[in-house]
């Protein structure tokens, strides 16, 4: 297949071809003229499975052939036989001992980091163990290391790293797959250089970025029919730039810090390596670049930064710069959502178009949207990277039954539960969900944040539903009291685990198999089970919470791919999926920094200087690996480059190579650099004008600000002294809850908010008064603390909340006991939580009331008040908004609480119990208790005339001040300058 030759065979393909198309045209042309079987006795190594199923399709296309034996890089012993070499351990038993290890660096160091990074530092030490492997770099390089003026963390970090030596030393016995993978490449190595084979065999699009794959290629090389078919190789670039990059060591002995955050600083070194130069990097085929002129501007645009002055001397020389920008179309979108939305909108046309079009982007959030905005045309792209198992429903359901073990059941968590669609699907699901919703409503009513089973088991008791019963001991059994187990091995918690959640997805009562492992997720989360089972034994002994994290970070690293069939020609592709693949049309996407290039994960145990000194690879290596997709996908025929100038409420800053490129183009007008470029923006913005009128709604005449008026027949004929206030300042509310009788829904977990803090506190006081009413000698501040921790304790079941509202309590407990010894000098409390109604006489309507506290006096006067946990109201209000007080002085004068009869009163008043405790008195003098009742009766009758109708919001204390019916109200499209519509109801 190959002349012979004396140097190194290293071949390339220029930015934007089809790695893969060209790559078998050009075994087919070295292959004319030989025999059929030629083709046969050949390998060739690729990168990754798609790419060899890709290369297996192109051949399968025909003509009829013999074709060549496609292995990967990353198993180079296929189709070997190394009986000294043991197999690789599995990845899972290594993390689960290293996790063990750094469980016990925590608990000896609990200050290096907290318990909940156990995992993420677990993975991040076995990842540096892998790369010491790949790289050849043992752990005497890390011994050597001089960390005098490193800080206490890296010397701390550095001293760990000598525990997991002994992975090292029995490496040949118990390798992992990195050190396999070496162990193999060394071995062919030594054969090859006893006896080199004398076949054809190719390395194709690998960039050598890691030690083990370098060592490949390199012994590759120097077969006799060896060759490198580099991806994205530049033959734009001239000689002296190809020495930029070159960390070799100068004339004076001197190596500097390697450029490896350049795009073919990998093919630099490998030249280096192999002793051959630029000008020794063949063409593979005699096919040029899609856009050689775009690949010439990227080039000098990607020179690395400290020899950036070289756009002076060379950018003048660039010509084409308006055909290298004709198939370019910049996107500078002003939000990720106008970013996702005009690139589907383009992959849609190229649906249409029968093209098959490329998005790039590591940005997972982006494609995610993409995806979504593709739904609305029924388009399912071909996602390489999938959906995370832990993501998918049993990733997620095996997730919640993980939590019962350590982490107290709450309602909110139980019916997220029930609700799963993986839940009872082995038996009745119908009645299943009907208990459900039923439970959830009894729940909210109730306010049970954390599931009581003597409460639920007397709700399932009353119901008159044969199912009820037996489906809430399931309930009870497989949910509630889980959370009390203890430290146990790796081994009992899966099988316990696992038992659990068959019990739940079962249901009550089995009829059939649940669909758990069905499907492509159900079977891919049961291969994870059936592994970290295999594997538990390496696991030790672990808490629940651990058990918990390990569980949830093992699911994080698998994943699924969409179960639906996808759109042939839609691709969304990872960076290393696009490194050898070919589109028609190829869209950069997310081109900010973050995203082009990703920020590389922070190293806990080595700084950069640490693994320049120890031979690891730097975090520049990232960089440069997505510098060089960068610039082997744009050089694809049709290109997009987007990017979103805001993210999050938040400026971005474009990718650095963007940046570079627009920069580069600014600065070249006398060649039209700058009009190529503002085309290129032209037709982005053609395209986010198009998906802007997508997502136009339209003009919508907006709502009136309505007054219903029903008729006077539905209008309420009873409201509380409460409501009234409501009456006055938001009708409409009124209108919703007693005509429309809408409520708004309770909330699943009952909130530590106003209402329950008002509740428990007039508990607390009522107690109290009790008491010192009996004996008054418990009128002191202690014995009203004492009361408020014993009613708290009760009621409140928020640890935090109920600290923070006994000590408002204390805060308030002298001053309160001083106040109340002057309360009872004028009056003996007698009446508590009274309840007392008046009838209108003019109209068919009654007034309710239930008073706080009646105290009477000697003179048989009425002294009423009311407890305000909040700030009361001032005497202004009550006279024109806030009529509670008053209005309940008014019915007592009027006999409305039997267990009185007609008084006079002597005083109302508001006990202020906020920060500032205070007592505010309603105004009777200003506003007596016939004026009160006058204006009241007159208020009523007009709500009794067809006339009047319920205004929305209109008089709220402050514009912002929600309503419960806003949104029935259609709030918003109105506000409170907007005149009312009336409105007749029928």
């Amino acid at each position: 297949m190959f002349d012979p030759s004396e140097k190194p065979r290293v071949f390339g393909l220029p930015p934007g071809v089809d790695f893969p198309k060209l790559l078998v045209k050009g075994m087919l042309q070295r292959s004319e003229g030989t025999q059929p079987q030629d083709l046969a006795r050949a390998t060739l190594m690729v990168n990754t499975r798609r790419m060899a199923r890709r290369i297996r399709d192109l051949f399968d296309a025909g003509p009829a052939l013999l074709l060549p034996q496609i292995r990967l890089v990353t198993d180079p012993g296929q189709g070997h036989v190394f009986t000294d070499i043991p197999d690789a351990v599995s990845p899972l038993r290594r993390r689960l001992e290293v996790a063990q290890l750094v469980s016990r660096l925590l608990d000896q160091q609990p200050d290096l980091a907290p318990r909940a990074s156990l995992y993420d530092l677990a993975d991040s030490l076995a990842d540096l163990m892998d790369e010491m492997q790949g790289e050849g770099v043992g752990p005497e390089a890390l011994q050597n290391l001089d960390v005098s003026d490193e800080s206490g963390h890296w010397k701390r970090a550095l001293g760990f790293l000598d525990i997991v030596q002994h992975y090292f030393s029995d490496s040949g016995a118990t390798p992992d797959a990195q050190t396999r993978q070496r162990m193999i490449v060394n071995a062919l190595t030594e054969s090859w250089q006893e006896k080199p084979q004398q076949q054809p065999l190719i390395v194709a699009g690998s960039t050598g970025s890691r030690g083990t794959t370098m060592a490949l290629m390199k012994a590759v090389a120097k077969l006799p029919q060896g060759a490198l078919v580099l991806p994205g190789y530049d033959f734009e670039m001239p000689l002296s730039a190809w020495d930029d990059l070159s960390d070799a060591p100068d004339a004076h002995g001197e190596k500097g810090m390697p450029a490896e955050d350049h795009p073919q600083y990998r093919f630099r070194k490998l030249m280096d390596e192999l002793g051959v130069g630029p000008q020794d990097v063949q063409p593979w085929t005699d096919t040029p670049a899609p856009c050689p002129v775009r690949n010439r501007l990227v080039s000098l645009a990607l020179r690395p930064a400290p020899v950036t002055d070289r756009w002076l001397e060379e950018g003048p020389e660039l010509t084409g710069l308006d055909q290298a920008c004709t198939d370019l179309t910049l996107i500078e979108a002003p939000s990720q959502r106008d970013e996702a939305l005009t690139i589907a909108l383009r992959l849609r046309q190229a649906a249409d178009e029968g093209i098959t079009a490329a998005l790039i982007t590591p940005d997972r959030m982006l494609t995610r949207q993409v995806t979504s905005a593709l739904d609305r045309w029924g388009i399912v792209p071909d996602d390489s990277a999938g959906t995370p198992l832990q993501l998918s429903a049993p990733g997620r359901f095996l997730r919640h039954v993980s939590a019962l073990f350590h982490r107290k059941l709450t309602s909110e968590s139980l019916l997220t539960m029930l609700m799963h669609p993986l839940t009872h699907m082995g038996g009745e699901r119908g009645a299943h969900l009907r208990l459900t919703r039923e439970l959830e409503l009894h729940i909210r009513r109730q306010g049970m944040p954390f599931p009581d089973p003597e409460q639920m088991r007397f709700w399932a008791n009353l119901r008159d539903d044969p199912e009820a019963i037996p489906w809430m001991e399931w309930l009870i059994g497989a949910f509630i009291d889980k959370d009390g187990a203890s430290l146990m091995a790796l081994s009992d918690h899966v099988d316990r685990h696992i038992a659990l959640a068959e019990v739940i997805a079962n249901g009550s009562a089995p009829t059939g198999e649940n669909t758990l492992w069905d499907k492509d997720a159900g079977i891919a989360a049961r291969s994870v089970v059936e592994t970290l089972r295999d594997e538990a034994e390496h696991g030790g002994i672990l808490s629940p919470v651990d058990y918990a994290d390990l569980f949830g970070a093992i699911l994080s690293q698998s994943e699924v791919r969409n179960p639906d069939e996808p759109h042939p020609k839609i691709l969304i592709w990872g960076t290393l999926e696009a490194r050898v693949q070919g589109a028609d049309l190829v869209i950069l996407g997310g081109l900010n920094e973050g995203s082009w290039p990703e920020i590389p994960t922070p190293d806990p145990w080595l700084n950069r200087r640490m693994r320049h000194d120890a031979g690891l690879l730097l975090p520049e290596r990232r960089i440069g690996l997505s510098a060089h997709d960068f610039q082997q996908a744009i050089g694809a025929p049709q290109v997009w480059l987007t990017r979103s100038i805001r993210s999050d409420d938040a400026e971005t800053v474009p990718s650095r190579w963007l940046n570079r490129m627009t920069n580069l183009l600014n600065g070249l007008p006398g060649q039209g650099g700058d009009q190529a470029l503002s085309d290129s923006r032209h037709r982005g913005n053609t395209w986010l004008a198009m998906a802007r009128q997508l997502e136009d709604p339209g003009q919508t005449t907006p709502a009136p600000r309505p007054s219903p008026r029903p008729p006077v027949i539905a209008r309420p004929n009873r409201l509380s002294v409460t409501e009234i206030k409501r009456l006055i300042r938001d009708p409409y509310a009124i209108y919703a809850r007693h005509v429309l009788r809408l409520r708004p829904l309770d909330p699943l977990m009952r909130a530590p908010d106003a209402l329950l803090r008002g509740i428990v506190t007039h508990s607390v006081l009522e107690q109290f008064i009790h008491e010192v009413r009996a004996d008054n000698r418990a009128l002191t501040a202690q014995r009203l603390n004492e009361i408020a921790e014993t009613i708290l304790a009760e009621n409140v079941p928020w640890p935090e909340i109920r600290a923070l509202w006994s000590a408002r309590i204390a805060r308030i407990s002298d001053w309160f006991v001083s106040t109340e010894r002057q309360r009872q000098s004028r009056a003996v409390p007698s009446f508590f939580e009274e309840q007392g109604e008046v009838k209108l006489s003019e109209v068919d309507f009654t007034l309710s009331a239930k008073a706080d506290r009646i105290d009477m006096d000697a003179q048989g006067r009425a002294h009423v008040y009311d407890y305000k946990t909040g700030a009361p109201p001032s005497a202004k209000q009550q006279r024109i908004f806030d009529k509670q007080l008053l209005l309940e002085a008014a019915m007592i004068t009027r006999g409305g609480f039997a267990g009185i009869g007609p008084a006079d009163v002597a005083e109302a008043v508001f006990i202020g119990l906020g920060s500032k405790p205070a007592e505010v008195a309603a105004p009777l003098i200003e506003e007596p208790v016939e004026q009160v009742w006058d204006k009241f009766e007159t208020l009523i009758q007009s709500y009794f005339k067809p006339e009047q109708g319920y205004t929305a919001r209109r008089a709220l204390f402050k514009d912002t001040d929600p309503s419960d019916y806003d949104q029935l109200s259609r709030f918003g499209e109105w506000d409170v300058t907007t005149d009312p519509k009336a409105e007749d109801l029928t």
